[in-house]
């Protein structure tokens, strides 16, 4: 039998199942103990530019003016009868300066200032406590604080923590449970998916199995990470969901596989093993480094929040193939004819070309242009909308309403202006700080400038109030005005302009993105099929379920489309990091498919050297699986869309819709249409490329 390294290495794995075994138990057990702690060891922040003026202006705020910066923490006291001057209100701005400097992440305690942070009306209080640790340990603190200073006030006069620590706490939190109880009302869904799917209880078991090893070791792994650099929360979120459907993904193929060599063909046990793992594991394979190599592009955006997130997936996906490639075969050999055990009544196992799939492939043979027609006109009218997308950094909506950062934002806005929750930090020599409190407050979007402040090191601040709101589109020009009239020196910062930096950061990069992406897709897509014919089929179309997503999306996130359906209020815009890694996520998805289809076209080709044959067996063989792994994919994104938050919201949506156009309209229609029309030609190679690329085959 000639097999290839990946069918050597299942053979191998099925052969030496205790020593898998053995391995895989102690590394998950090593990295299950320390994966409890995988929640309090992540990062809650981590929402900057790394390389940005505002950065830069928070770490020359942070040391020289008691932790006044970005991240300081607000304590919002506010009454509807009393006021400052009240002994009871007092009382509690007493407490309140108690409780935050007790707390040894605080460090300093600025009091109410008239003027600054006392209202015009005297009955809204603003208490800073200075920063007097890093972003990620100021939102721990606030998570801890918030309960202590809520409990300082009174029933007439209450407490309430805001600013941008307080602010990502409770946007962590809330996203953190929404995703959580998603992901377990996907757990049941997916199950009974996967049992219609495979038609036995046991085979539908072991994606799950795989699924929760990859979980807790990628858990383990992130604890581990986390002590050299931040890893955002988020990463474990998004390593939870990709595992759950990436793990799911593989395993189908395989076991399809595996069951038709073992049962269809009667091949023996290990033979079927070794068959599987140089066919179906070969393409799991070539899946997953094209999902990695989608998800490095995320890299390019210098933000730790994003790096991070991008690293938690791919430690998942590294995982999953691990456990596919090695640990799935000492399974199935030590299963064997078990692996249909519970066997529902009207599953046929031993099937692996579907009568279904076939018929369609036919019709799709005989009829290409009316189906691709009819297709494509689908997914260019719900593309067309994203021409007028908008995106930006979040803004307080999505926050709970009940959350204590959500209620004291609007509390300092309704006290002290719109802008105030936005306050743009100027910082720079106390020589050149004069002028460049004239120069902001000559903006048409400043209302006022505080007096500046000394600080250490030669430095001054001042902070200029806008007169939007923080997430209103002016508040980038703002900053570049800004910018354009300080003087040397003079940097501007604060929690908003950091999100405007970012932005900007997101926005830069969407084009590296997604160029990056495509050429790297493309890249693989060449080294595994032989054919850049197909392989650029394989890369276009899966541009067409990207648009189409995201031109739902800007219906339903930035017009407000179904809004009240699905429980949420339109921040009139698409959060920025949408565009950079909801397509990379997107395209790693649709790439998965894609390899599965088009190396069962191209095992058939090799076998054949038909066109026909080729795509119409690819499709009998491949189809049911991709549709079956689809169904589980949609069934889990569209779960985070039930999510209260609206980032949960906006994955769930975008990527269920990709996936659910992507498999329906594109890899099981237009990819085909596209293989008929082009014929022959999808699987030309030419001369120069055979003695280049390695020979990579399919068929077995």
């Amino acid at each position: 039998m000639n097999v290839g390294p990946v069918g050597r290495l299942g053979r191998w794995s099925a052969t030496h199942g205790r020593i898998v075994a053995a391995a895989w138990i102690v590394g998950v057990v090593f990295l299950g103990a320390l994966a409890p702690q995988v929640m309090n060891a992540l990062s809650g922040a981590g929402w900057w530019n790394s390389g940005s003026e505002s950065v830069q202006a928070r770490e020359q705020i942070a040391p020289n003016f008691g932790g006044n910066d970005s991240y300081a923490l607000w304590a919002v006291v506010t009454s509807d009868g009393a006021t400052v001057e009240d002994p009871e209100f007092q009382a509690v701005v007493d407490r309140v300066e108690g409780v935050l400097a007790a707390d040894e992440n605080v460090a300093s305690v600025i009091p109410p200032q008239p003027g600054q942070t006392i209202s015009e009306d005297g009955r809204t209080a603003v208490v800073l406590g200075g920063s007097g640790s890093d972003p990620t340990e100021m939102v721990a603190a606030a998570a801890d604080l918030k309960g202590d200073l809520s409990r300082a006030g009174t029933e007439t006069i209450t407490v309430e923590l805001t600013g941008s620590s307080a602010m990502w706490s409770d946007f962590n939190e809330a996203n953190k449970n929404a995703m959580l109880t998603s992901e377990l009302i996907s757990w049941p869904v997916t199950l009974a998916i996967l049992v219609l799917a495979f038609g036995a209880l046991v085979a539908a078991g072991l994606p799950l199995l795989l699924t929760i090893i990859s979980l807790v070791a990628s858990a383990g792994s992130l604890v581990i990470a986390s002590e050299f650099f931040d890893v955002s929360i988020w990463a474990m979120n998004f390593a939870l969901m990709f595992a759950l459907a990436l793990g799911i993904d593989y395993a189908l193929f395989i076991i399809f596989r595996y069951r038709n060599a073992l049962f269809g063909q009667k091949l023996p046990k290990l033979d079927a093993i070794t068959t599987t793992m140089d066919t179906a594991g070969k393409a799991v394979l070539f899946s997953g480094v094209t999902v990695l190599i989608s998800l490095s592009a995320v890299m390019l955006v210098p933000s730790p929040a994003f790096r991070s997130m991008a690293l938690g997936i791919m430690l998942s996906v590294v995982f999953i193939l691990l456990a596919t490639l090695t640990l799935l075969p000492a399974v199935l050999n030590a299963l064997g004819e078990r692996v249909n055990k519970w066997a529902l009544p009207w599953a046929h196992v031993e099937d692996h070309r579907s009568p279904r799939f076939t018929r369609w492939a036919e019709r799709i043979w005989r009829r290409p242009a009316p189906l691709g027609a009819a297709a494509l006109i689908v997914l260019v009218v719900l593309a067309a909308p994203v021409l007028g997308l908008r995106t930006g950094m979040p803004s307080i909506a999505v926050v709970p309403t009940d959350d204590t950062s959500r209620i004291g934002y609007e509390q300092v806005a309704a006290a002290f202006g719109p802008g105030a929750p936005g306050a743009v930090q100027i910082v720079g020599p106390a020589s050149e700080i004069e002028a460049a409190a004239e120069a902001a407050s000559a903006d048409p979007n400043v209302v006022a400038v505080t007096p500046p402040q000394q600080g250490g090191d030669g430095l001054a601040l001042v902070q200029a109030i806008p007169a939007t709101d923080p997430s209103d589109p002016a508040m980038g020009p703002t900053v570049d005005r800004l910018r354009a009239t300080m003087p040397a020196g003079v940097l501007v910062g604060g929690a908003a302009v950091e999100n405007v930096d970012l932005e900007s950061a997101l926005g830069d990069a969407v084009p590296l993105v997604i160029g990056l992406v495509l050429v790297l897709g493309f890249a693989l897509l060449l080294v595994a099929f032989q054919a850049p014919v197909a392989a650029a089929i394989g890369v276009v179309t899966n541009l067409l379920a990207v648009g189409a997503a995201f031109g739902v999306a800007r219906l339903i996130f930035q017009e407000g489309w179904l809004s009240g359906l699905l429980g949420f209020e339109s921040q009139g815009f698409l959060n920025a990091w949408g565009p950079v890694f909801f397509f990379a996520m997107i395209f790693a998805i649709s790439m998965d498919y894609t390899v599965f289809l088009l190396s069962s076209m191209k095992e058939h080709w090799d076998r054949s050297g038909d066109a026909r044959e080729a795509m119409v067996s690819g499709m009998a063989h491949s189809g049911p699986v991709v549709l079956a792994a689809a169904a589980v994919m949609v069934a889990v994104f569209f779960t985070f869309s039930l999510s209260g938050p609206i980032p949960p919201k906006e994955m769930g949506i975008i990527l269920g819709t990709a996936v659910l156009l992507d498999a329906l309209l594109v890899r099981l229609l237009l990819v085909p249409v596209a293989l008929r029309l082009v014929g022959a030609a999808a699987w030309w190679q030419p001369r120069w490329m055979a003695r280049v690329l390695p020979d990579v085959r399919f068929g077995h």
